[in-house]
């Protein structure tokens, strides 16, 4: 079977693709679970996602390497992430082997979606989980359903990455003690309004600060900040409030061991930006999207790479990490997972 597609064309967006992962937790426990090509969802109305948003998720890519090969990166993280998401919401955690084994066959069934070497374009996989049974009272869901689906995407960026115009926002994205440093569809939910007015007010996105004090830097809507000092020292934002994003992780990995950088995972003061040098955002979508300026009510924050394109080191980080994905640099242990 081949797929009519055109790789280079595509959106950032949603395409259906003939198979999907369900498994269903009933009675105390989850069944054995099966690929389907049903992509409709029948639920009460009265289910406890509908209810009170008793919903968690996780985002990653397969990749076709320059051998050939069809690997997804790094997905045991996934699982343990989505883990501590369901247990925060009281929700039964969907075993990390059966997530790992499931992403195997989606990515398996789905394969001619998974895009050409070269084209720029993925497949990204979207495991979530949410509660199924009926729920009027404020409790925990008793029944729940996991899923995972596949669609292919264009690259983040479509004509090449250009840096981004962000705003210090006045809203705050979690309180303190929340569920800021979990995957829960109640974060994006309340992040909406503040992006939308970002967007209508021309911003690219929000910065947003602590909610306790309003003085650190934690993260945006949907990824988290990195920062370059002039003597080319990586600094990461340090709260209990930010998801602790897999892309930031391994781009702190590859800085200390691959290109010899010293990495700081510390607090970072508003008022401090202006020192550093280079700013980025780092996710599984755009992997790291470039800052050219901060906004802060009025006062630009302007960092020395400028406008036109990625700063040197956040570029070196970007190719070096771009690079072990597609199979072009040799990846650390236990990185890559190969679909058969």
């Amino acid at each position: 079977m081949s797929v009519d597609l055109n790789w280079s064309e595509l959106s950032f967006g949603y395409i259906k693709t003939p198979y999907r992962y369900v498994s269903n937790f009933k009675n105390g426990s989850w069944d054995k679970g099966e690929l389907t090509s049903d992509d409709k969802i029948t639920l009460s109305e009265c289910a406890g996602v509908l209810q009170y948003s008793q919903s968690v998720f996780e985002g990653l890519k397969a990749y076709t390497t320059a051998d050939g090969k069809i690997v997804t990166f790094r997905p045991d993280l996934n699982a343990e992430r989505m883990e501590n998401s369901a247990k925060r919401l009281e929700m039964p955690p969907f075993p990390a082997e059966r997530f790992l084994k499931a992403v195997d066959e989606v990515v398996s069934a789905n394969r001619e979606y998974v895009p050409p070497y070269g084209s720029g374009a993925t497949l990204y996989i979207r495991p979530f989980m949410f509660g199924s049974s009926e729920v009027i009272g404020v409790k925990p869901a008793k029944d729940y359903q996991f899923r995972m689906f596949a669609t292919p995407v264009g690259p983040y960026f479509k004509g090449g990455i250009k840096p981004i115009v962000i705003r210090v926002s006045d809203f705050d994205r979690a309180a303190p003690r929340g569920t800021g440093h979990i995957k829960a569809g109640l974060n994006y939910a309340m992040s909406l309004h503040a992006i939308v007015d970002a967007h209508n007010q021309g911003f690219d996105e929000n910065l947003y600060l602590d909610p306790a004090t309003r003085t650190y830097v934690e993260e945006t809507g949907g990824a988290n900040f990195l920062f370059i000092t002039k003597d080319k020292k990586v600094v990461t934002p340090l709260s209990d409030s930010i998801l602790p994003s897999i892309t930031r992780r391994s781009l702190c990995y590859v800085a200390e061991k691959y290109l010899g950088l010293k990495v700081e995972h510390r607090k970072v003061k508003l008022e401090e930006l202006a020192d550093f040098a280079e700013c980025g955002l780092c996710g599984t979508a755009a992997v790291i999207s470039p800052v050219g300026i901060i906004n802060d009510h009025g006062k630009e924050i302007r960092f020395p790479s400028g406008m036109e394109k990625m700063g040197e080191v956040t570029k070196e980080l970007y190719d070096t990490l771009t690079g072990i994905q597609m199979g072009r640099i040799p990846a650390p242990e236990g990185w890559i997972r190969e679909i058969k």
